[in-house]
């Protein structure tokens, strides 16, 4: 299944970067011809998402090399880490250039525009470029959240794998983008004032901008080392629970180390009695048994522990506040 993800997303980044590339050719040559300010904030648009799948591409083909002794972990937080580079991509190459060009063309002299519909036949290509890319990126998270039985807003939010939400993000921004540029060049056809144009291209530097804030977040996050799955974390805290050798669980620690790896370390309280050798089978065999569970686990520490031990409970009501960690 996680091989299957993989190929799909290295799919869906295939697409958006050959649909990007040859829009962000057509709308530079259009607004080269047509003088509009928002036509050429949109080409800048389809540069910096060019750009963004380059990166996306680094980063699905990094992320999969195989753990080693500096990085015993492997290197999964390494998509993270280039899908950052590309949420600043989209602000750096794509957003400040169109805050550029639209308030230069606001207080500035502003370009006449001529051979229009060149820019007309131009966007509506795009549009429908866009728009291939754009159903490909949702026809994945879609068909990815119903295996999962979330609604598509949760499974976007909890998503571990950035490559996908950043192509479908982006791509809806480019919908967007269009519109606000068809508008802008529209507005300024048939009004003969180029300030229209240039408040396309500033809306169309907000919605970028806004697009990098949110990526950003979400890769920051992830990078920084976020929870697993709660759906999976309240799971596993089940199963330990129901396992014979096991009183309580004291705490249990998840953390994300790449899309489809959890690393897990459960704190456990065990029954009084045990040798060292009945302890030592049991936590093997638990281990074992969560792997078979839980595809995700990548890597699984059991500590034995008291559940009396006040620095220990300190410690977890420091991280959960007064409420049982079950119910966070």
């Amino acid at each position: 299944m996680a091989e299957q993800e993989r190929s799909e997303s290295m799919l869906t980044v295939l697409i958006a970067l050959g649909a990007n590339l040859a829009i962000a050719i057509l709308k530079l040559i259009a607004g080269l011809i047509t003088g509009s300010g928002a036509m050429l904030s949109e080409a800048a648009h389809s540069v910096a998402d060019t750009f963004t799948e380059a990166l996306l591409l680094t980063a699905l083909r990094r992320s999969e090399k195989p753990a080693d002794r500096r990085h015993p972990f492997g290197y999964g937080k390494e998509r993270y880490f280039w899908s950052l580079m590309a949420a600043v991509s989209i602000f750096t190459s794509g957003a400040l250039f169109a805050f550029y060009e639209g308030f230069t063309t606001i207080f500035g002299e502003g370009h006449e525009q001529s051979s229009v519909l060149i820019g007309y036949l131009v966007l509506a290509g795009a549009f429908v470029l866009e728009g291939i890319s754009w159903l490909r990126a949702l026809k994945q998270v879609r068909t990815e959240s119903a295996a999962e039985g979330r609604s598509l807003r949760e499974y976007l939010r909890l998503l571990d794998d950035p490559t996908v939400k950043t192509v479908f993000f982006e791509d809806s921004a480019a919908l967007v983008g269009v519109l606000l540029a068809f508008g802008g060049l529209a507005m300024h056809d048939i009004t003969g004032q180029a300030f229209w144009d240039g408040i396309a291209s500033v809306l169309i530097g907000v919605l970028l901008a806004c697009v990098a804030y949110l990526l950003g977040r979400t890769n920051m996050g992830l990078l920084i080392g976020r929870q697993a799955d709660p759906n999976v974390v309240f799971a596993i805290r089940k199963y330990l629970r129901e396992v014979d050798e096991v009183v309580e669980v004291v705490d249990l620690l998840t953390m994300v180390t790449g899309t489809d790896r959890v690393l897990l370390c459960a704190r456990l309280d065990f029954v009084d009695g045990l040798t060292s050798t009945d302890l030592e089978h049991a936590c093997v065999r638990i281990a074992g048994d969560l792997s078979d569970r839980f595809g995700d686990l990548d890597e699984i520490f059991l500590e034995p522990v008291p559940r009396t031990d006040p620095n220990l409970r300190a410690r977890v009501l420091a991280r959960y506040g007064p409420r049982p960690p079950e119910q966070h």
